[in-house]
């Protein structure tokens, strides 16, 4: 067994089912070793999208995405797809493979140096070297599963990757445990509610994490406490409950921001501040922050606890150790502002509106179903106007929120849950980007819709230039054309109204493949919604 058959096995081991890529001559070897093992190397048109499903992978299974990438170029492009692993905190192996050993250091063919490339985006990057690629594949891969999940950097040159393995038994690093502060934490939210009228709760990115939805969740029915959460944190907790009061900073935010001041205590619990900044939203109010790693905050906010820790024990303390404290907020308060929120994200619009277009595929798309959407004004309508009841089955890059994310991210979700129903919605910008990613999915195929939200534009940038005051310029797309039959091979449908959208709709999700929904969408209504 030469180094890159080792690294295989390691892998497998650690039950990595894919590995996302390209080829090139140094990253051969390593697909030649993956060919024989159970692992399926998946051929993506760019290394970025390979970083994407990669990252999505991690997020949904808690197994490590892995993505591979050739030296130089392809390492730059497949920074971009890390990038929202280290973001949006989700477990990666980023493995380029590079020139020989001896080359290293020499300013030869597309060499730049990979680790200086990847150290401000990964929790660590690693040279593997002969005699010692068992240990620190190890070691990366223990690394990139500790709390907060995040991605590691691998190099591989290719003549260690061709070296006889030496290492055939190698141990993994134990795994760390965040410190029980959950009397601690039960203490402070106990003063703190004895003290206050009106508690608001919000969770985020690292709840998603955390095993003790339902714990949570009686706590706040016990409290009768209503609760918000960040775009990553939708369905840990039902959207569907009485207590639900929206997401904050996305669409209609002035709406939630409203409920938001009338607190005066916010109880955060798994929320990281890489989704938006405390200062955004919380203004003097006073917080408690119950997450596995303490917030990076400014001195002018009160924070009343502050500290990492094991975030199952802290809730289940609370849970069980807290007697219900009456507050000022009506149910009839609660059911109103709901109401009105709902009422706000659908303005009149002349055309075929996003916020129709999104409530048909909502309608069609089952509860366990999964949507995968991209970044652009229809991430900040689908954030608060998209109602989940179930953890993970609304996808978004957030801390990262790079465009071109959806569709490799939808593909990726169907190879994790290949019986459930995915869609993918994507505005036409982000199309451009990653619409060769089509092949792949003919190639795989992938029963996954993509639902092209067609304005002609840059939305948000539209939208941003105006608020500005500045005049239109470099986000005009220009006059849509007419939908071709197939992309790649793959079906096409165009639509410019409700009834039309329904059927392709429904024509989408009952395809053996993957197939396009150009949906001709009016571009004013966003403007009404995505920054007020």
């Amino acid at each position: 067994m030469n180094n890159a058959g080792l690294i295989v096995r390691l892998l497998e081991e650690a039950g990595v089912r894919w590995v996302f890529g390209i080829p090139s001559g140094p990253v051969l070897p390593l697909i030649e070793a993956l060919r024989q093992s159970s692992i399926v190397f998946v051929l993506t048109a760019s290394e970025t999208s390979a970083g994407f499903m990669a990252q999505t992978v991690g997020s949904l299974t808690g197994v490590p995405g892995v993505c591979v990438a050739t030296l130089g170029p392809g390492a730059t492009n497949l920074a971009t797809g890390v990038g929202a692993a280290w973001l949006d905190r989700s477990a990666l192996l980023a493995i380029t493979c590079n020139v020989a050993t001896p080359w290293l250091n020499r300013r030869v063919q597309m060499r730049i140096d990979h680790h200086a490339l990847f150290r401000p985006l990964t929790k660590a990057t690693f040279a593997l070297e002969a005699g010692g690629v068992g240990t620190t594949l190890k070691r990366a891969l223990a690394l990139a599963c500790a709390e907060p999940p995040g991605p590691v950097h691998l190099d591989l040159p290719e003549d260690v990757a061709l070296a006889d393995a030496v290492e055939f038994s190698t141990s993994g690093a134990s795994p760390t445990r965040l410190p029980d502060l959950s009397s601690e934490v039960a203490q402070a939210i106990s003063a703190a509610l004895e003290r206050t009228r009106r508690p608001l709760l919000v969770t985020g990115l690292g709840f998603t994490r955390c095993r003790s939805a339902r714990k949570l969740l009686r706590f706040i029915e016990s409290q009768k406490i209503p609760f918000v959460s960040t775009l990553h944190a939708k369905g840990f907790l039902p959207e569907s409950h009485p207590y639900w009061a929206g997401v904050i900073g996305r669409a209609r935010r002035t709406d939630v921001q409203g409920l938001v001041r009338k607190a005066d205590l916010i109880i955060a619990v798994g929320y990281d501040p890489i989704e938006i900044n405390y200062e955004e939203w919380v203004g003097r109010t006073p917080v408690i922050h119950v997450s596995t790693e303490a917030a990076e905050v400014g001195m002018e906010l009160s924070l009343l606890f502050n500290k990492a820790c094991d975030l199952d024990r802290a809730i289940e303390s609370i849970n069980d150790n807290l007697s219900p404290r009456p507050n000022d907020w009506s149910p009839a308060e609660l059911a109103a502002h709901r109401e009105a929120l709902d009422r706000s994200l659908r303005p009149v619009c002349r055309g075929l509106a996003p916020h129709r277009a999104l409530d048909i595929l909502r309608g069609k798309l089952p509860a366990e179903g999964i949507l995968v959407y991209d970044v652009g004004a229809h991430t900040h309508q689908i954030a608060t106007q998209w109602r989940t009841d179930s953890p993970r089955t609304c996808l978004a890059t957030n801390g990262w929120s790079s465009m071109g994310y959806g569709m490799p991210a939808a593909y990726a979700a169907k190879l994790v849950y290949p019986d459930r129903p995915v869609a993918a919605v994507v505005g036409d910008g982000c199309f451009q980007m990653t619409v060769g990613e089509l092949a792949m999915a003919r190639r795989l195929g992938v029963a996954v819709p993509v639902v092209v939200l067609n304005d002609g534009w840059l939305s948000l940038m539209k939208i941003k230039q105006e608020r500005k005051g500045y005049g239109l310029s470099g986000v005009y797309l220009g006059d849509p054309p007419d939908s071709p039959a197939h992309y790649f091979g793959v079906p096409c449908r165009a639509v410019r109204n409700e009834r039309a959208l329904r059927e392709a709709i429904d024509w989408g999700l009952n395809l053996k493949g993957p197939s396009v929904v150009e949906a001709f969408v009016d571009v004013e209504p966003y403007s009404l919604t995505v920054f007020d």
